[in-house]
């Protein structure tokens, strides 16, 4: 008689389909259904499989944990080149960073979770993986205009979020607010982003009226803020993907101005590094080709303060012009 199959060994992921994830050529094989539509909504679909892929992901879905929201706070331990997310007491991965394979299992009432899947499971893989396939994950807002892209850099509280929303508002595309994956293709820079919500500080109603309506909620880290779907702000329409074509370090001033600088490469990479986690030697290495890539755009530092748009149509201006 054949043992019960307790570690689940044995377990069946038949589905598979292949995406491109910031860049990255991933394969996902499943048992789920419910985790191709939430890849479907948050990948590139990747067409006819080419080959070698970037990285692999065997996620099994347990039909028979019940577990439900609200999950719990996910976290992230790791061991040379391992590293493992717990999600709940049904739910985690493990990502071999040497082979760039993740394994999963997950309860079907997180599989059923799109927008978790979304905002937090694979923005968190991306995490995990990126530097090890030459991804670069930057601290930056990133908005585009036909295809061109700009990335907003600079700490919390530089105002990326509210620049973002206010260029949005002049014409451009919204593709991310704090977090942007950058990759090296055919030596061109390609940005992309998750469809992750906007977060918006309380101080955010002074310069957007529409935000009044909204509700501030705080179930996230960082104090009251308000989170919503860009496409919820009129006029404004979400990108995936982009060119970057330039690179501004935001410095805000409690001041009304507007001084735009250049910057040399070395200063941008300098400051890029230094929000950068630390990665094993070999996929540092591979993130470092793509940074330097990033810091061949035109840099610039933009010390600024007051009124958003105003700021938002004085650099729309400057791009026109450079």
């Amino acid at each position: 008689m054949r043992p019960p199959d307790f570690l689940h060994k044995d377990a069946e992921t038949k589905l598979c389909e292949h995406y491109i994830a910031a860049g990255a050529l991933c394969s996902l094989s499943t048992n789920s259904e419910r985790v191709l539509d939430a890849a479907r909504n948050t990948f590139h679909a990747a067409g006819v499989q080419p080959s070698p892929v970037d990285f692999r992901l065997r996620f099994w879905v347990d039909d028979a944990e019940a577990s439900q929201p609200p999950w719990p706070k996910p976290y992230v331990r790791g061991l040379d080149h391992l590293v493992f997310a717990g999600f709940d007491e049904g739910s985690s991965m493990l990502a071999d960073l040497r082979t760039c394979c993740v394994i999963g299992r997950f309860s079907a009432g997180m599989a059923a979770d799109l927008e978790y899947w979304q905002s937090v499971i694979f923005p968190m893989l991306l995490t995990v993986v990126s530097a090890s396939v030459g991804i670069a994950e930057l601290h930056c807002a990133c908005v585009a205009k036909e295809q061109d892209g700009v990335l907003l850099a600079g700490p919390s509280g530089s105002g990326k979020s509210t620049l973002a929303l206010a260029l949005c508002q002049q014409g451009f595309g919204f593709l991310s607010d704090d977090r942007t994956f950058c990759s090296l293709e055919r030596a061109q820079i390609q940005s992309w982003g998750m469809p992750t919500p906007l977060k918006l500080r309380p101080e955010a109603t002074l310069w957007f009226d529409e935000l009044r309506k909204e509700r501030l909620t705080d179930m996230r880290s960082g104090g009251p803020a308000f989170w919503l779907e860009p496409e919820q702000i009129i006029g404004v329409k979400r990108v995936r993907q982009c060119r970057p074509t330039s690179l501004i370090f935001l410095d805000r001033r409690d001041t009304s101005e507007f001084r735009l600088s250049s910057m040399s490469s070395r200063e941008a990479l300098s400051r890029l590094e230094s929000e950068l986690t630390m990665e094993l030697p070999e996929a540092a290495a591979r993130r470092s080709r793509t940074l330097k890539g990033v810091v061949e755009l035109p840099c610039w530092l933009l010390q600024y303060g007051g009124e958003p748009h105003l700021v938002a149509r004085q650099i729309s201006r400057h791009l026109a012009e450079f």
